[in-house]
């Protein structure tokens, strides 16, 4: 065996190992290029420009093939939990909103402290920007997003 489908093998471990380590299907495409060159080299260990050229050729034709699998296995965005899914939400004012003392909204069935930089009255609609520990930071919704 010569050493050049040693060469050709151990490339392909390291990329193999990248691989692992990467959260993408990028270097596989690499390991498969090093892989079939490492082939080629078994049975014609002096052809260095054929080794390189299948390396090159295998290795970039799998990569349009391994983004579109990466976009099927990897998953969507994870859905915002807990706090986070109140931003953007509309509340209805219950206390109306000092921006010194606070105020309270009602959100989703749930009563929550309220701040805000303008004074809101009760009952008006909210959208929430922010929260920060138990308390939400609002802001009254605009005349056309209240009908």
């Amino acid at each position: 065996m010569s050493t050049t489908f040693w060469v050709w093998m151990a490339a392909a471990v390291v990329f193999l190992i990248l691989e692992l380590v990467s959260p993408a299907l990028f270097f596989i495409c690499f390991v498969a290029g090093g892989v079939v060159a490492g082939i080629f080299s078994y049975f014609s260990p002096d052809a260095y420009y054929w080794q390189i050229g299948l390396f090159i050729v295998v290795t970039l034709g799998l990569l349009p093939l391994m983004r579109k699998i990466a976009k099927r296995i990897t998953k969507p965005a994870p859905q915002k939990s807990n706090v986070d899914a109140l931003i953007g939400q509309v509340g209805l004012v219950t206390k109306e909103i000092d921006p010194n003392l606070g105020g309270q909204v009602l959100i989703g069935g749930e009563t929550w402290v309220a701040l805000a930089d303008q004074w809101i009255e009760k009952d008006k609609k909210v959208n929430i920007i922010s929260v920060t520990g138990t308390r939400v930071k609002v802001e009254p919704m605009e005349q056309e997003e209240r009908e």
